[in-house]
């Protein structure tokens, strides 16, 4: 007799486990690659290079005093480019920030003085109109669709021209009368222009708000659902309306920010000094770009963070008063400043390729 032997199911040892193949999307890329590929690495890097260059080079750097002065110079440039650089990222410029900032110590001076009222009175109006600056550069921009840049290069020649003209009209001059004298000043002056002391040196209260704002900056940045939108309508505002994000809220609101900052400058300017200048802001505008550019915002928008810029501005405030402290001739400070933000465009450019590169 014979017997069909049929075949059973094979036990034996399983394999040994061993490597598993990574296709190179899984692969996870090391630390200082990732480090690398954050906007704000690389100006952090030439915010070193600069300070240490100028510590070296200027030896009365080094004293607190000195310090205090150079992040004093910092904060008034960081503050303003903070929400420039937040409009950078949602894809759109303000060239009309640095006369804007004139207008609003313009508005607040003129209104208290003329009317004889409280300069609270004239602070909250020049805030009201702060505002409706940046609203209407984000609605002519959204509305007609014109490049944000010729919207508010005209804006930017309105305010100028209205600054003079109106200033030399209420006062018979080119700049607003005193109004140290007046109700409300001292209280204002504390908010916007005080300093305090820290171990025997004098910081400005501006480089507080400057930390504060670069704080609240970098939570709705990465924490909120409007932080999403900001980056979202930068980087491509049709598809951001197709998935829900209200692209012109969005974008109104953000020059509606920098309306907000220059307000806030314009105040310290005025609270400081006790008197504004009508032709001044001209070339301020350029500045906070610069920085925001430094810091590593994207000039097409969609990229960028808040923290970068507060290095950019360092840089800014750094090599204005190192340059100073060191003995060199001020007529330099344009060159050196146009020098290091195309060495800064480079390097941002070098991080982000090493970044991406396998």
């Amino acid at each position: 007799m014979s017997m069909t032997q049929q075949a059973g199911p094979a036990v034996g040892t399983p394999p040994a486990p061993g490597p598993r193949e990574k296709d190179g999307r899984t692969t996870r890329r090391p630390l200082a690659l990732r480090l690398l590929g954050r906007p704000e690495v690389g100006v952090f890097l030439g915010a070193v290079a600069v300070l240490v260059f100028f510590l070296i080079a200027a030896p009365t750097l080094r004293q607190g005093s000195s310090m205090a002065t150079v992040l004093y110079q910092s904060s008034t440039i960081g503050i303003m480019a903070l929400p420039v650089a937040l409009l950078m990222i949602g894809g759109e410029f303000d060239l009309s920030a640095g006369v804007a900032v004139i207008t609003s110590a313009l508005t607040a001076s003129m209104l208290s003085f003329q009317l004889t009222v409280n300069v609270w009175t004239g602070v909250l109006v020049a805030l009201l109109l702060s505002l409706a600056i940046g609203w209407f550069n984000g609605w002519m921009v959204v509305r007609t669709g014109l490049p944000s840049f010729l919207v508010t290069l005209g804006t930017f020649l309105i305010l100028q021209g209205v600054n003079l003209a109106v200033t030399k009209l209420v006062t018979g001059n080119v700049a607003t009368d005193d109004i140290s004298d007046m109700d409300g000043f001292d209280q204002a002056r504390k908010v916007f222009a005080s300093s305090f002391d820290v171990g025997g040196v004098q910081v400005k209260i501006t480089v507080v708000w400057w930390l504060v704002f670069a704080a609240l900056a970098t939570w709705v940045l990465l924490r909120t659902k409007y932080g999403n939108w900001i980056f979202a309508v930068g980087g491509n505002k049709d598809s951001a309306r197709a998935v829900g994000v209200p692209v012109t809220f969005t974008k109104i609101t953000l020059f509606m920010t920098v309306g907000f900052g220059a307000w806030f400058i314009g105040m310290h300017n005025l609270f400081s000094f006790n008197t504004v200048q009508s032709g001044e802001g001209v070339g301020q505008e350029l500045i906070y770009i610069a920085a925001a550019v430094i810091g590593g915002c994207l000039l097409t928008g969609g990229a960028g963070s808040a923290i970068g810029p507060v290095f950019g501005a360092f840089m800014f405030g750094m090599v204005n008063q190192g340059i100073v402290f060191a003995g060199w001739n001020p007529d330099w400070f344009k060159a050196f400043l146009g020098v290091m933000l195309l060495g800064a465009v480079l390097i941002n450019l070098w991080v982000q390729r090493t970044a991406t590169r396998r």
